[in-house]
């Protein structure tokens, strides 16, 4: 048995592997690269996927015969060093999904596998003289040599991440945000999201109680310490309990799979059908809630075809077509929470900013050199840093605003300056353009989101009082870099 082939086709499968549970569990479902408790998750990441870059690219053509067989069980024995560190770090920063525990120990026994294969063959190595042997394996080689370049894009990545939670810890701490002059009972939907997290650890620091609707309630106490009572359905709330404010942030990610029947069909369910729950609960509350706050999107405007520069305010109406309907329909599920004397605001959200969502993955071209316009770049791109969002909530909290508001920042630019202004932030170049047409293929009527735009203002906060702390997209890039 030829076990250094052996060895290098489950390196094959170790590649797969970790491509897997990056972008599955690492980028999608637990969105590390923006939670600040798993900085030091992600510094592991880097250098463990640094090696493995390493190890990919140079076993993929070569055999390491003398010294390099040496340097090679170094690196071996430094790989598991820190995959067990990083077992230990992950457990407790975070309480992880079954998928990536089982994808972890398949992983962890794979790479048993192939370096206890290739550590069999060190003997035969480290007799022969010091050289990288050149040896092809056709098609083998060339994968693994592509998965090198994959893990190690993976681990500049992390890096990056990890350096931009530092720079964030390191900053000066916001003054803490006021919700109203009193103590008051919070329901959250979506609490476990990009802007739930935030909200829920400011209502925390701001003394107030909340209560929790998610999906996974044990994993929603271990993000937030304990800190909150977690419940799975809105049936395990009393119609006596008190809820004086309720903020509803439920919905699936929009980017994902390509806009099916069944995939719509989700989306609704996620957000006018969840919606709907909470509302029916207020109906038969005891007590009914003062304020309802209820996500939705600029989505509702429809596109605005490019060279169109009229601005949008809360005035305008929606388009026939799936974003405007989507989000009309999940207004209307809220609005239905008035006719109980709940006053109900439905918060408009641009595109957010902050370490976690979209914008780090819209960055990493533009951090690795290649920015540039995406699908020619006149479209618009509305957006608000996610601070300027929560204190945008603070603000309708003690206020009198009812109805839709949009949540976007007062500058609103086109999506090749966008870049621009992100490329010069960042300190690299533009100069690389993206055409829309793959993105249009591969994503259906979905590629809208990014290739289409609106350009909207925040006519309503803004006319209320509202200040915006990050007016600038150069200022919020800075914020968050």
């Amino acid at each position: 048995m030829n076990t250094h082939l052996l060895a290098l086709q489950l390196m094959a499968c170790q590649g797969c592997l970790g491509a897997f549970d990056t972008l599955y569990h690492h980028e999608l479902t637990e969105a590390l690269p923006g939670r600040a408790s798993a900085r030091l998750e992600l510094s592991i990441h880097a250098v463990r996927a640094l090696i493995y870059s390493a190890m990919f690219i140079g076993l993929s053509y070569w055999r390491f015969n003398g010294l390099w067989a040496v340097l090679l069980l170094v690196v071996f024995a430094v790989e598991i060093v820190l995959t067990l560190w990083d077992f230990v770090v992950e457990d407790r920063t975070r309480l992880l999904p079954a998928t990536e525990r089982v994808t972890h120990t398949v992983l962890a026994m794979n790479g048993g596998a192939f370096i206890a294969l290739l550590a069999l063959n060190a003997g035969e190595a480290l007799a022969q003289p010091t050289a990288l042997a050149w040896e092809s394996h056709g098609a083998l080689s060339a994968f693994l040599f592509l998965c090198g370049v994959g893990v190690g894009l993976s681990g500049l990545r992390d890096a990056f991440a990890a350096r931009a939670l530092a720079r964030q810890a390191a900053q000066e701490r916001a003054p803490a945000l006021r919700f109203g002059e009193r103590e008051c009972a919070v329901l959250v939907t979506g609490a476990t999201g990009f802007i739930g997290q935030k909200l829920v650890r400011a209502l925390l620091a701001d003394g107030h109680r909340v209560t929790l609707l998610t999906r996974q309630p044990r994993a929603a106490a271990w993000m937030f310490d304990a800190r909150v009572e977690c419940i799975a359905d809105m049936a395990a709330l009393p119609p006596a309990r008190r809820i004086d404010v309720v903020v509803n942030l439920a919905g699936a990610r929009i980017l994902g799979w390509r806009w099916s029947e069944a995939r719509r069909a989700a989306l609704r369910a996620s957000r006018i059908g969840t919606t709907r729950k909470v509302v029916a609960w207020i109906a038969a509350a005891h007590h009914k809630p003062a304020l309802m706050l209820s996500a939705s999107a600029i989505g509702y405007y429809g596109i605005q075809a490019q060279g169109d520069n009229t601005v949008l305010t809360e005035r305008d109406g929606p388009q026939p077509m799936f974003m405007s309907d989507l989000c009309r329909e999940w207004e209307e599920a809220a609005g239905a929470a008035a006719a109980y004397g709940v006053r109900v605001a439905c918060m408009r959200f641009g595109l957010v900013l902050g370490t976690q969502g979209a914008l780090p993955m819209m960055l990493l071209p533009v951090k690795l050199g290649m920015g540039g316009p995406l699908g020619g770049g006149r479209q618009w791109l509305s957006w608000i840093h996610v601070d300027d969002l929560i204190a945008g909530m603070a603000h309708l909290w003690s206020g009198d605003e009812g109805g839709a508001l949009n949540f976007t920042a007062p500058e609103v630019l086109s999506q090749a300056d966008f870049n621009k202004v992100a490329a010069k932030v960042l300190k690299r170049p533009y100069w690389l353009p993206t055409p829309g047409w793959p993105m249009r293929l591969a994503l259906g009527e979905q590629a809208d989101l990014l290739l289409e735009g609106q350009r909207v203002a925040p006519a309503r906060l803004q006319a209320g009082g509202f200040v915006f702390r990050h007016p600038t997209l150069a200022g919020a890039l800075a914020n968050l870099s």
